[in-house]
């Protein structure tokens, strides 16, 4: 098989929320096209299962790190070990997220507040914090973060999700200006409605063979893993880049 057929081999590829949804299936195009997966995910059982899947598409066996990544500090010796074991970061997808309560703002408890801002915005800040030394020794790091139409049109009873996801898009934006002289480029990527645990959990009565699956968008995170991005001033849209192919 031709070089071109694994674009991303020996390339160092994390993904964040990688068990599930948009994060599995950013994991497995991304070891279909050469690179190693570090998959980090909550549950071992669905990290072992994504190997699985892996290694069944012809992937090389990924590195399973089970991790809450709300544990600031987690991050931090996530990122030692990757230096050490490989001395640099080529990708980094960001899909882990929570939706946390569909509720009135007013309603809302703190410690709920506090989970998904955890999740959603402090931990993209730790994240980036732990990882950029590491993306800085790549000749092009790559980094993509998973966004919402949510930040732009805020809807009745999504506030911590959407408050969150805006704070998210501060920070990439913030960072990837900071690095405009650098071989790092960020981007955030807005993937629209997909077939996800959080979109069953959003709206429990959409029948879900009528929504995109998630492998779709395999091809795209793959496709920004190696173009040469801007700065991201506004987020690439998944149905924008499904209608260009079909053109």
């Amino acid at each position: 098989m031709s070089a071109s057929a694994f674009p991303l081999s020996g390339r160092i590829a994390l993904v964040t929320g990688a068990s599930r949804g948009i994060g599995r299936a950013g994991a497995l195009a991304l070891a279909q096209a050469g690179a190693h997966v570090v998959a980090v995910a909550r549950t071992q059982g669905a990290l072992e299962e994504l190997d699985d899947e892996i290694q069944a598409v012809g992937g090389e066996r990924p590195t399973l790190v089970p991790m809450d990544i709300a544990e600031g500090d987690g991050l931090d010796q996530l990122g030692l070990a990757l230096h050490q074991r490989f001395g640099r970061l080529d990708v980094l997808l960001h899909a882990a997220a929570i939706l946390g309560p569909l509720t009135p703002v007013s309603h809302l408890e703190p410690s709920h507040w506090d989970k998904v801002m955890a999740v959603n915005a402090t931990a993209t800040y730790r994240l980036i914090r732990s990882m950029e030394r590491l993306l800085r020794v790549s000749p092009a790091g790559r980094a993509i973060f998973l966004t919402t139409g949510r930040v732009v049109r805020p809807r009745a009873f999504w506030g911590p999700y959407g408050a969150s996801k805006a704070a998210m898009e501060a920070i990439v934006r913030t960072w990837a200006d900071e690095l405009e002289k650098t071989s790092i480029r960020a981007v955030l990527l807005d993937p629209g409605t997909m077939r996800t645990k959080m979109r069953a959990e959003a709206m429990p009565g959409e029948d879900p063979l009528t929504v995109t699956h998630p492998s779709e968008i395999g091809p795209l995170i793959v496709e920004l893993a190696q173009s040469d991005l801007g700065l991201p001033k506004q987020p690439v849209l998944f149905s924008d880049w499904k209608a260009a192919c079909r053109s």
